[in-house]
């Protein structure tokens, strides 16, 4: 039967406005899962620009030589501290810094040599295991993928993600108690796991940025943004932050002095920056 309008009761919608309708459930969908956050998309931009111009070209500070080296390192920091584990591998690499060597040297050996650190004994298995996997499944060569990586006995997500971006130069953001800490106490990337810290952060960070932004967070929760007390008049994004704790909204790129609470690879920021 044909409607007032001329057309035919009950008549699907066209496919146009079934997409529209898609379309919108989409949105609103997306919107949903998004974060709520007390920042403005300048707020977050200025916020990113300031890390860096304070520390242009970060690097970590676990002592490494090679996408191997780094790995290893970066598996052996698990509950340790960046400068337990480099006095640790200081020794270990000395006698191997390759994986066909590691392979060689055997748990035991590797054991005798990381056991000043937390986990040693677990971790001496893992290392074994993950040199051995190196040199039989990849010819000795740390792989390129994330699929790849995440298969190596003691290497998880995050492991993974600071291989891929400070060994390969990959956009990615490994989630460490620091920038846990910070996504939520600045109320900027809140997760209740790390993974859910991760996907916000890379939700909200503008582009350009993200190559840095890993080392840019963990190096300012380290030295600034502390668990126990955070160094407010040492922050150069105190007047942006939004955390309860802040003491301060003065941010120390307005101090015309050194940045005593930045740690060792920043520089002062001046009103000019």
């Amino acid at each position: 039967m044909a409607d007032k309008a001329g057309g035919t009761a009950g008549k699907p919608a066209s496919g146009a406005a079934t997409k529209r309708k898609v379309a919108s459930a989409v949105r609103r969908r997306t919107a949903a899962r998004r974060p709520r956050i007390p920042y403005t998309a300048d707020e977050i931009a200025e916020i990113f620009r300031r890390f860096a111009v304070q520390r242009p070209e970060p690097q970590p500070e676990l002592m490494h030589t090679d996408a191997f080296t780094l790995l290893i390192a970066v598996v052996l920091s698990a509950q340790a501290t960046d400068a337990g584990v480099n006095r640790a591998t200081r020794g270990l690499f000395a006698r191997a810094d390759n994986a066909q060597a590691m392979a060689a040297l055997g748990e035991d050996e590797i054991r005798e040599e990381i056991k000043s650190i937390g986990l040693y004994r677990n971790k001496a298995k893992n290392v074994a295991a993950l040199a051995k996997k190196l040199v039989e499944e990849h010819g000795g060569e740390v792989p390129r993928g994330r699929e790849a990586l995440e298969a190596l006995p003691g290497v998880g997500r995050k492991t993974a993600n600071v291989v891929l971006n400070t060994a390969f130069g990959e956009e990615t953001l490994a989630v460490d108690t620091h920038i846990f800490r910070i996504g939520n106490r600045l109320k900027i990337a809140p997760g209740k796991t790390p993974e859910e810290v991760e996907r916000n952060f890379l939700k909200i960070i503008p582009g350009g940025f993200l190559r840095h932004a890993h080392h840019w967070l963990i190096l300012h929760g380290r030295y600034v943004c502390k668990a126990r007390k955070p160094e407010c008049p040492a922050c150069i994004i105190a007047d942006l932050c939004k955390a309860d704790e802040k003491t301060t909204d003065i941010p120390a790129r307005l101090q015309a002095l050194p940045v005593t609470g930045a740690g060792p690879q920043a520089r002062p920021l001046l009103p000019a920056d």
